[in-house]
């Protein structure tokens, strides 16, 4: 073939044959090999640090509860990260936050936000406000108090019981922070420990109490933002919450049934009894452990298992195991 003619598809394709031959061919004169792939590199070993669990990517709005424009977070899996994505959007510190409510901005420990949210509720947060100390003589056993906190190293004050030693002390009110007792700061303390260190102060001796009250609204309630109503992010179907945990991953769940939620207030009726607190969360994981156990053995067992550094003592898990079997047999 000439330069400048043109090459009939005939051509082409015995061309096209015949490079192909000559590519696959093995060099005759240099004796080389058919080309191969290259290599691929060795897989990375896997990191030696804790597992990253899943988030789910769950939009919520939330504010200041004295007031504050509209916030929106996401990608939280505890409490303690909830308070610092909370803190992220208002730019302060997440020590700053004392509790959380859910859909109304008062001090209103029915609303208080537990260990699970629900997939429409707006989250309104408290922050620290005026402290404030209290000189406290007991007169009897129990000073009156329900302590609970707020998963992040605070108790609070969360029921105040009627004609009690502290309610004789106008100064003390329901969601003040318990930030010291006698100058012994008890910032990070679960409720029960606080609940036993009140309870441990000698009758007819004084002793202090240092308070911290959520800020106060005043004019800056004006300041209020009415929540938007927004799915974004969101598969929702009204019977879902988003299950926040101390360990391992949240997980979003259906509602508790009539039969968990009867035993979980139960259960939460004997933490105060017992113990002086109450925690809705401590509540759910104790029913969660003994609703399918057949014995009280094996659910002392489990509940050891998940909760054993609470140390509940025997009457006290004996009195559970009866309440949980009273509500699943339909006697209460």
């Amino acid at each position: 073939m000439q330069n400048g003619d043109v090459m009939s598809p005939q051509d082409s394709k015995a061309l096209g044959d015949e490079a192909m031959k000559d590519h696959r061919a093995p060099c005759q004169n240099h004796g080389c090999m058919e080309p191969t792939a290259p290599l691929l590199p060795p897989p990375s070993p896997p990191s030696a640090g804790p597992p990253e669990y899943p988030r789910p990517r769950l939009i919520f709005h939330t504010q200041l509860a004295h007031g504050s424009p509209t916030g929106r977070i996401h990608g939280f899996t505890n409490v303690k990260e909830l308070y610092a994505k909370i803190a992220e959007v208002f730019n302060i510190s997440p020590s700053e936050i004392l509790f959380c409510t859910l859909n109304s901005h008062k001090v209103d420990m029915q609303k208080l936000l537990g260990g699970q949210i629900g997939l429409e509720d707006f989250i309104f947060a408290h922050v620290r406000g005026e402290t404030k100390e209290v000189e406290v003589t007991k007169t009897e056993d129990a000073l009156g108090l329900t302590i609970t906190d707020n998963g992040a190293g605070y108790a609070f004050i969360k029921r105040i019981k009627e004609g009690s030693t502290i309610d004789q002390l106008k100064a003390v009110c329901v969601g003040d922070h318990i930030e010291a007792i006698n100058d012994q700061s008890i910032v990070g303390c679960r409720h029960y420990e606080v609940a036993k260190m009140l309870k441990e102060q000698p009758r007819g001796l004084p002793f202090t109490l240092r308070l911290v009250e959520p800020k106060k609204a005043f004019d800056m309630i004006g300041m209020r933002t009415k929540a938007p109503k927004s799915n974004e992010g969101k598969l929702v179907n009204g019977r879902e919450t988003l299950r926040l945990r101390s360990k391992g991953a949240a997980t979003v769940q259906e509602v508790q049934n009539e039969f968990e939620e009867q035993a979980t207030r139960k259960v939460d009726d004997l933490l105060e009894s017992y113990m002086g607190i109450r925690d809705l969360e401590l509540a759910t994981t104790i029913v969660e452990a003994g609703k399918d156990k057949k014995n009280p053995d094996d659910f002392a067992e489990a509940l050891d298992s998940v909760l054993g550094d609470f140390a509940f003592p025997d009457v006290f898990l004996f009195d559970v195991w009866g309440a949980i079997g009273d509500v699943k047999n339909g006697r209460i």
